[in-house]
């Protein structure tokens, strides 16, 4: 839990703060972009919540936040927050939240779908999230972009009996045991509106996922910057090889998606795919330039 005696001084004053536990993973700073703001290595309260809509948003992010870095100065009723979670983000996509301090805060999302859900990476295994899961079908796939975003997947394993999907170079000791293992660096189709996407760059095994050619689900891969304005890689964050994200990168252009729902930045939609695809093309385009 935070800790008052730990609240970060450039908290604006109120009832919501960030204590000295944050690792700046940026969760909040998603949920509740109205209250939480960026630091130099934090986040902070910028803003007390004004209204409702924004204190039901700080709350969510207080749910979501992997080291329980939010707190509030007196007891605060959660309830309407967790029920929110998972979060519909678009049509049958949704944030699951409650992200986790093993993958630094690494969102992951469900997918529903009648043929069974899909877990793209895992969340905290708390007991909230657990049930509603349950009551929107369990989940029968759980695809795992690349090795730092696994969290709590045998758990998740355990309570739903899920088949676990990942890249065969990305497998380390803590997901020997995951049930299919894809080799290679072509577009694998898991289902109808399912293709894995083999990635490396940011790890030698990461994979994207592409659902419905509309949805991509692209873990350390690619994600979005709102001060940039403009999508990005991340490459003091690039493990394996910058020369080969910017190789995954390219074969990017031979999809079609509208959305780029990340594990770490922000999500993003293009006015349409071939607007996507530009965007995608200008990224490239700074991408090399890095590299000079």
């Amino acid at each position: 839990m935070a800790s008052i005696a730990k609240r970060l001084d450039d908290n604006a004053p109120g009832e919501f703060y960030v204590d000295r536990s944050c690792i700046d993973c940026a969760v909040c700073r998603w949920v509740a972009p109205g209250v939480f703001a960026e630091a130099s290595d934090h986040s902070y309260v910028a803003r007390q919540p004004r209204d409702d809509t924004q204190r039901l948003r700080a709350a969510m992010a207080l749910v979501a936040c992997p080291t329980a870095s939010i707190g509030t100065m007196s007891k605060l009723d959660v309830g309407s927050a967790v029920s929110r979670f998972p979060e519909v983000i678009d049509q049958n996509v949704l944030f699951c939240g409650y992200t986790s301090e093993d993958s630094f805060g690494a969102a992951s999302y469900l997918i529903l779908r009648p043929e069974g859900n899909v877990l793209v990476d895992s969340p905290r295994a708390a007991g909230p999230l657990l049930a509603r899961l349950e009551q929107l079908g369990g989940v029968e796939t759980m695809f795992l972009t690349h090795r730092d975003d696994v969290a709590d997947h045998e758990r998740f394993h355990r309570r739903f009996g899920c088949r676990r999907v990942m890249h065969v170079d990305d497998v380390t000791g803590t997901t020997r045991g995951i049930e299919t293992k894809i080799e290679g660096r072509m577009p694998v189709a898991l289902a109808h509106d399912l293709v894995m996407i083999p990635t490396p760059g940011h790890t030698r095994g990461h994979a994207v996922l592409l659902h419905r050619d509309k949805y991509l689900f692209t873990g350390d891969h690619l994600a979005y910057s709102p001060g940039a304005g403009q999508l990005v890689a991340f490459h003091d964050a690039c493990w394996y090889s910058w020369d080969e994200q910017i190789r995954s990168m390219r074969a990017l252009l031979d999809q079609t998606f509208e959305w780029v729902l990340p594990g770490h930045g922000w999500r993003y939609r293009a006015a349409s795919a071939a607007a996507m695809r530009d965007e995608v093309e200008q990224c490239l385009n700074r991408m090399h330039a890095r590299s000079k």
